[in-house]
């Protein structure tokens, strides 16, 4: 254990980041889930709505600094990609 004010701090902080980040990651498998079961069930409207909360998840996890922008790119396009093979 830190002994250090400052390092004490820091465990707190990194603590509470670290609590966020697995939220909005747990967050966005959940959404990534429901487009994969949608699909899955070749249903294309409910698949349309999924990937649609999904794109949304994924960009704000972007943006929180979450995922790098090119692991979005690959989710987003993965996804969009498995949607629109749906016949």
């Amino acid at each position: 254990m830190a002994n250090i004010k400052s390092a004490k701090k820091r465990i707190l902080v990194n603590r509470t980041k670290a609590a966020r980040n697995k939220a909005i990651k747990s967050a966005v498998k959940t959404a990534i889930k429901k487009v994969d079961t949608a699909v899955a069930n070749k249903d294309k409207e409910a698949a349309g709505a999924a990937l649609t909360n999904a794109i949304s998840a994924i960009s704000m996890a972007t943006s929180k600094g979450v995922y790098h922008k090119n692991n979005c790119a690959r989710k987003v396009s993965r996804l969009t990609k498995a949607v629109n093979s749906i016949g």
